[in-house]
């Protein structure tokens, strides 16, 4: 079995509630730092003080782009990872147009995906696609995982938390099987104990979006 240290260092330590006071950003900050999480994931409005508290330690900023529902334009999600990564963020997770997918419209949701995707490249930083699983067909999946290859992003993710499902293992093993070798797989939404991330990275996840770090790392051996 990993052990705690090796697991909370692939775990994006998440707090996305749009009610979460300040004072629980920055303790989600001391927390990854004192447990050597992979990033800390949060609010765009908080990337720059994050950047601050973080800078240093080995833990890297995170934020969302087109939050929770992707609807966005493509301008506005390019100009919002531009924003973020001048604020400091090192890891952007975008959300993929559902609208669009749904629609078949490949062609739109490739261009927006690739457009954040330059932006985010030519600065060096990492880009995870969230799919929202829950909302797709296996179909739709599919296509997802052929574009992200095609247009070499970093990570696809699950889903964001928000929608009416969340990471599950057949979801990880089917993105695992469709991917290219170069893209890695974030596991997020609903994963409550270290029962259940152990099976996610058995299916084939890299990385994992948790609110729940503390109770999920308590039930790993030291």
């Amino acid at each position: 079995m990993p052990t705690r240290s090796e697991i909370a260092s692939r775990i994006d330590h998440t707090v996305l509630n749009p009610a979460s006071p300040h004072a629980a950003f920055v303790d989600a900050c001391r927390y990854a730092v004192a447990n050597h999480c992979a990033s800390v994931c949060i609010c765009p409005f908080f990337v720059r003080e994050c950047a601050d508290l973080l800078r240093g330690s080995g833990v890297a900023t995170c934020t969302v782009i087109g939050f929770p529902h992707g609807t966005h334009a493509t301008e506005a999600k390019v100009a919002e990872a531009r924003l973020a990564m001048e604020d400091g963020a090192e890891e952007l997770d975008m959300v993929v147009n559902v609208s669009k997918c749904k629609d078949g419209d490949w062609d739109y949701v490739g261009r927006d995906i690739a457009a954040v995707c330059r932006a985010v490249h030519a600065a060096g930083r990492v880009l995870k696609v969230i799919f929202e699983c829950c909302y797709l067909t296996d179909a739709e999946k599919i296509r997802l995982c052929e574009i992200c290859t095609e247009i070499g992003v970093d990570f696809v993710k699950t889903s964001t938390g928000y929608g009416s499902g969340g990471a599950t293992v057949a979801d990880v093993a089917l993105m695992k099987a469709h991917v290219g070798p170069k893209v890695r797989i974030k596991a997020a939404g609903g994963i409550h104990t270290s029962e259940e991330l152990l099976a996610l990275l058995a299916a084939g996840a890299d990385r994992f979006g948790c609110s729940r770090t503390e109770a999920i790392l308590a039930g790993l051996p030291a």
